[in-house]
């Protein structure tokens, strides 16, 4: 195997094929956070996660500070902002 083969191996064990299915683990109520989308079953909003990833922190470092989430609540939280980032608005 090839250094390149082995590198392109390596990576893919971190590749998701399919996207987390972030509606199975956000959710937004207007009685909890005013209707800010928070991970289920939590009062953690979304965008403080997504602040933590911003700030250069890894999904290890997010989960060792709340330890109350799952790894696919992390990745659900990426699915989402991907889905708002591909959101268009037809006017």
């Amino acid at each position: 195997m090839t250094s390149l083969a082995f590198a392109n191996a390596q990576k893919r064990r971190y590749y998701r094929p399919t996207p987390a299915q972030w509606k199975q683990y956000i959710v937004s109520d207007p009685e909890i956070l005013r209707g800010k989308p928070r991970i289920k079953g939590t009062r953690i909003p979304v965008g403080l996660v997504l602040g933590y990833l911003a700030a250069g922190k890894t999904s290890a470092d997010i989960l060792a500070e709340f330890p109350d989430l799952t790894p696919e609540q992390i990745a659900a939280r990426l699915d989402y902002a991907r889905e708002l980032a591909e959101f268009e608005a037809v006017v």
